[in-house]
C-alpha cells in the first residue's frame, strides 16, 4: 500500500492538513525580525547572574546556533555544584534538558496567596512556575483600581509580566484575560499588552475570543438607535492572550496530562462560549468564571504543575488548580480579597468555617 505523504504549504492553498510541512511559510520574509524559539532567552533588562551556560557561552547565544546532530556540553550549576552533560544531540533535546533544570517552588509558596504586589515576586525562584493565568485590574474605577494614566498602567503591568517571565520554566505558558475599553476613542488594551509581551521576549501562541453571552447582550449602550448617526458596538467578548517563554513546546517525559478527548477538541478552538461570573455571588467586582482557568490549566499543564496568578482576586485560579490536581501560588494586594479567596479554597478542601458562605460551584458535567 502506498504510504500517504503529509501536506505542505502551497501557493494555491491546502484543503486539509495532515503531518503538515509549513517550513516554507515560516522561512518567508513575513517572519523576518519576529522573535523565534529560544529556551535560554531572558526578559530584556534582566540580570544574568547564575545562569546556565552551554559550551562556555550564555545559553541565549548558543541554542540559536545549535544545529541538528551537534554534540555539545551543558554545564549545569546548582547550589554551587557543577555537572557536565556531554553528547546532547539535536536542538529539541537541549530544550528538554533546560526545562528539566527548572527550580522547585519552596514549600512555603505552595498553595499560598501573598499579600503584596506581584511587581516583586522574590519569593519565587527563577524557572519555578509552569503556567500563569490572570486577569489584571483594568484601571477603570473598580474598588481595587488606582487612577493611573494609560502609560502608567501599561508600565505597571509590564513590571509584572517581566517577573512572570523570570519565574516561568522554559516553555512555560502565560495566559492573560483582558477586555478592551471605552468608545471615545476605543482603547485596544490587548494590542498594547501583546506588544509589551513581545518586547520582553515572550513568544505569542495565539489568542482566544471568549464569547460571554453566546450571541446576545443585555447592554443597551448601542449609541444612536436605528440610525447611522453614531451607532456603538456592544462588546460581548474578551480576549485570552497566550504566550510561551523561549519555546513553544515543553518536555512531557514522565509527566501526566489530565485533559479528556472531548475537552481537547473543545479547548483547542479559538472561540470559547460560556457565561461570565456574577460579581455579587462571588463577592468580587470582576471575577472570571472558574471554567476559564480550568480550561487553560487542562490544556497547558501536566498534573502536579504549579500555576501562578499575580492578580489572584477571589481565588478562581486557585480553585481551578486544586480541582485539576495542580498547585497554585498567587499575589493580591487587597487583604479582604485574600480572606475571601482563602475561605473559598477552604470550602473546596472540606474545611469548616462559621461564616455562611455559598458553596463553590462545580461546573463539571
Amino acid at each position: 500500500m502506498k504510504r500517504k505523504t503529509g501536506t505542505k504549504t502551497s501557493s494555491f492553498g491546502v484543503r486539509g492538513r495532515s503531518n503538515h510541512d509549513s517550513s516554507s511559510f515560516y522561512n518567508s520574509r513575513l517572519y523576518e525580525g519576529i522573535i523565534k524559539e529560544n529556551p535560554g532567552r531572558e526578559a530584556k533588562g534582566q540580570d544574568k547572574e547564575n545562569k546556565t551556560e552551554i559550551g562556555g557561552k550564555p545559553e541565549s547565544e548558543t541554542i540559536a546556533e545549535v544545529g541538528d546532530k551537534l554534540e555539545i556540553e551543558i554545564k549545569v550549576e546548582v547550589e554551587g555544584q557543577s555537572e557536565i552533560v556531554v553528547g546532547v544531540e539535536r536542538d529539541i533535546e537541549i530544550k528538554s534538558k533546560i526545562e528539566d533544570m527548572g527550580n522547585p517552588l519552596p514549600s512555603f509558596c505552595l498553595d499560598k496567596v501573598f499579600c503584596k504586589s506581584s511587581e516583586f515576586m522574590e519569593e519565587l525562584p527563577d524557572n519555578s512556575v509552569h503556567l500563569m493565568v490572570t486577569s489584571p485590574p483594568y484601571n477603570v474605577g473598580k474598588d481595587y483600581d488606582e487612577n493611573l494614566s494609560l502609560s502608567e498602567y501599561l508600565q505597571f503591568l509590564k513590571r509584572v509580566w517581566k517577573e512572570v517571565y523570570r519565574v516561568l520554566v522554559p516553555g512555560g505558558r502565560s495566559c492573560i484575560n483582558i477586555a478592551n475599553l471605552g468608545r471615545k476613542p476605543y482603547i485596544p488594551l490587548h494590542s498594547y499588552i501583546i506588544q509589551d509581551m513581545a518586547d520582553l521576549g515572550f513568544l505569542m501562541r495565539g489568542e482566544i475570543i471568549w464569547n460571554k453571552t453566546g450571541g446576545g447582550s443585555g447592554s443597551t449602550a448601542w449609541g444612536s438607535w436605528l440610525s447611522a448617526k453614531n451607532p456603538t458596538l456592544r462588546d460581548v467578548h474578551e480576549y485570552i492572550l497566550i504566550f510561551s517563554k523561549g519555546s513553544f513546546s515543553r518536555n512531557g517525559k514522565d509527566k501526566e496530562s489530565s485533559i479528556t478527548r472531548d475537552e481537547f477538541l473543545e479547548f483547542t478552538k479559538s472561540v470559547w462560549n460560556f457565561s461570565p461570573e456574577s460579581a455579587k455571588r462571588i463577592g468580587h467586582p470582576a471575577p472570571f468564571p472558574v471554567e476559564l482557568p480550568y480550561r487553560l490549566i487542562q490544556l497547558y499543564t501536566f498534573k502536579q504543575d504549579v500555576v501562578l496568578d499575580p492578580f489572584m482576586g477571589s481565588g478562581q485560579t486557585a480553585i481551578a488548580s486544586l480541582k485539576s490536581d495542580r498547585s497554585f501560588v498567587g499575589y493580591e494586594i487587597n487583604a479582604d480579597y485574600i480572606l475571601l479567596a482563602e475561605k473559598r479554597i477552604s470550602i473546596l478542601k472540606g474545611e469548616n468555617y462559621q461564616e455562611n458562605l455559598e458553596e463553590i460551584p462545580d461546573f463539571y458535567p
